[in-house]
């Protein structure tokens, strides 16, 4: 083998190889389609400006007919095509559906549910991370990848397998359960200390040997929520593990090439904990797609893409995957509507995505997904879906100075996976409770009116924001309560809500009243949750009301903000304030209605002078700034106005520079038309 370049430092960004500007394009799929059809692809992606498309991901089967014969023929015919194009590729390592001849030959390496269901081929990711089998013929595969394309002057990016744990996040194998215990005795040391994490004294639980442990399968009653909750992370970092195997194998023979794994940063994926993941990945990829029952999907999209910003740590990130109009696996695959489609491109790339991509290039013409959308439609070039593309293609191309800019913001989301997990555990004051809901409540005020957060875990350094929102930390850490309260200490505006630090790590109540380990920092202390009924609502003394969840919260140096204006709990604090240090600490012990929050946020922004990004930008208009993280020699500009109109009206829009779409000047203000989207290099 040829000696290959060295492995990038950890500060250089790895970036796909050999990309220019954004880079844009989509999952291709030639192993459907004949060699015509190839050839036309690739005449076509050039018309269209795309510049990586990813490859290989489902091929296994292609490759592999029959275990140990292989055909290479195909692929390398199809990489020199897309080369000769001038079209870089991401290659996958074709693991992330087995071929029928394996799980034929090792149905062992079959995943299992709680109840011992086993899930059967035919579908996709119908394998155990857990198997040693299935791990061996993956490693074995993923080799033979990176030894015959390695040195492909096309290969730009490796994409390891495909969005790990989408459809089996838990395993209850009997593998897994092997690999669950050798988790447990390398997290605990002794299982003396296993019973003590997972309180094992109740029930008559105690182990007396890590032999004696099961994954939390089908049990009578409620099942230890410790052990749920361990069983939560063994899985994520199970699925992690299986990730590093192979890509140690491609870093082994391709040092030089980064790689990735396309994750699924939403509010739809709970069980992978994506922010442990994040110094695995070269350069963070994601996976989003809009929901078409939600009106306001493009406030969840926002939250998504400031999620990948938020775990690839502020730097540039990749959207792997989004549709071009409608998907095929909700109750009602809705068509994207005028603009909608450059529109939901823009706002990732306004949040930090310096890559825009989909699933898929050409939409299949059988399979499962075949009526979900692709850049060339069924219809083919004469649709707007296909004029859609090519203008995107336009687009992307003129927003090439945007690349390797920031996005800065002074808000902090704290965001926590295990966190959502154990908040969702059973045997809870109320089962109504959603962590994304609670969530997605505090962001959409923060979206209405103007305001990026970065949406970060809680033990992030949080010393630069200054409002620091932390909704539902039911689950928390010594050390992240630390960096919360010193935020507070430091000059921020801390605002935390009901159900945080009530537990920690372990899943044990921090006695002496809630809200546990944030008390001191609060100033206050419940004695008791009074959950809501489904009907029930209090009203607070502004006249707002509340629903879902209340306490009898006492002060302890805080002082009332809002207090209960009627119920059990009337004339007693509902929402707190507390000075600390050289900031202040915020307690929200109930969930306001809409206009209740509405104004509790405006209150927290005016306390922590945090402004939007433009002045009073108009309702349904998104407007989000990047930044260039020093000033360029060439006197170049530093900003980059993203101005994306979601209403049915033309709007005016505060700003002064370029708009590299048109080219127009913005001299005070830009026109954006209905649906529409700007762009202002700003002066």
């Amino acid at each position: 083998m040829t000696e290959q370049p060295t492995r990038p430092a950890p500060d250089a960004r790895p970036w796909p190889l050999g990309v220019e500007g954004i880079a844009y394009g989509g999952d291709y799929n030639p192993e459907q389609w004949p060699v015509a059809t190839r050839v036309e692809d690739v005449e076509l992606m050039q018309r269209a400006g795309v510049n990586l498309v990813s490859v290989g991901i489902f091929s296994w089967a292609m490759l592999e007919p029959r275990e140990g014969e292989l055909d290479w023929g195909w692929l390398d015919d199809v990489l020199d095509r897309l080369h000769a194009g001038g079209i870089r590729v991401a290659l996958a390592t074709a693991t992330a559906s087995p071929p029928p001849w394996l799980t034929r030959a090792h149905p062992e390496v079959l995943p299992e549910l709680a109840d011992g269901t086993v899930l059967w081929p035919g579908a996709r990711q119908a394998y155990s991370v857990s198997s040693p089998v299935f791990r061996e013929y993956a490693v074995r595969m993923t080799r033979r990848m990176a030894e015959r394309y390695g040195s492909h002057p096309a290969l730009a990016l490796w994409h390891v397998d495909n969005e790990l744990g989408c459809h089996v996040p838990h395993d209850f194998s009997d593998d897994a359960a092997a690999a669950f215990r050798r988790w447990l005795e390398h997290r605990y040391g002794t299982v003396e200390a296993l019973d003590e994490a997972w309180g094992t004294a109740f029930w008559s639980q105690r182990y007396s040997t890590f032999d004696e442990v099961l994954p939390p399968r089908q049990v009578p009653g409620f099942a230890n929520p410790t052990q749920q909750l361990d069983f939560a992370r063994f899985s994520s970092d199970e699925l992690l593990t299986h990730y590093r195997a192979l890509r140690d194998v491609l870093r082994e023979v391709t040092p030089h090439v980064p790689t990735t794994t396309n994750l699924m940063l939403s509010t739809g994926t709970k069980w992978m904990d994506y922010f442990s993941w994040a110094d695995d990945l070269d350069v963070v990829a994601n996976d989003h797609y809009v929901r078409a029952h939600d009106p306001e999907g493009h406030v969840e999209l926002a939250f998504s893409a400031d999620l990948s910003r938020g775990v690839a740590d502020g730097r540039p990130w990749i959207l792997m995957e989004h549709s071009t109009s409608a998907v095929n696996w909700q109750e009602r695959n809705r068509a994207k509507g005028p603009g909608e489609m450059l529109r939901n491109s823009l706002a990732h790339v306004a949040r930090g995505a310096d890559a825009v991509m989909f699933f898929q290039w050409r939409q299949s013409r059988a399979g499962a997904e075949k009526f979900h959308s692709a850049m060339l439609p069924h219809a083919g070039t004469d649709t707007d879906v296909w004029r859609s593309t090519v203008r995107l293609g336009e687009v992307l191309r003129a927003l090439a100075p945007v690349r390797g800019s920031e996005v800065r913001a002074d808000v902090a989301l704290c965001f926590d996976y295990p966190a959502w997990w154990a908040a969702e555990l059973d045997s809870h004051p109320t089962q109504a409770l959603r962590y994304t809901d609670e969530v997605m409540a505090w962001y959409r005020q923060l979206w209405l009116r103007g305001v990026t957060a970065d949406v970060v875990r809680p033990g992030a350094d949080l010393g630069a924001y200054r409002l620091v929102v932390v909704p539902v930390l039911y689950s928390v850490t010594d050390a992240d309560a630390a960096r919360i309260a010193a935020a507070a200490r430091a000059g921020a505006t801390v605002v935390v809500t009901y159900f945080s630090g009530i537990v920690d790590e372990h899943d044990h109540v921090r006695l002496g009243g809630y809200p546990g380990a944030f008390r001191e920092l609060l100033g206050v202390r419940s004695e008791e949750i009074f959950p809501l009924l489904a009907a029930e609502r209090v009203t607070l003394d502004d006249g707002t009301t509340a629903d879902l969840w209340t306490e009898k919260t006492h002060l302890e140096g805080a002082v009332p903000v809002r207090t209960y204006a009627d119920g059990v709990l009337a004339g007693l604090p509902a929402v707190t304030r507390n000075d600390v240090g050289q900031g202040s600490a915020w307690y929200v012990a109930t969930r306001p209605d809409e206009l209740g929050l509405a104004r509790l946020v405006d209150e927290l922004l005016g306390e922590a002078g945090v402004l939007p990004t433009v002045p009073a930008p108009p309702p349904g208009v998104e407007v989000v700034r990047r930044r260039r993280t020093a000033e360029a020699p060439d006197g170049a500009a530093t900003g980059f106005l993203f101005v994306l109109n979601h209403t049915a009206e033309a709007v005016e829009v505060a700003a002064t520079g370029t708009d590299l779409l048109t080219g127009a000047e913005a001299r005070g203000s830009v026109h954006v038309p209905a649906h529409g989207v700007a762009v202002v290099q700003e002066a």
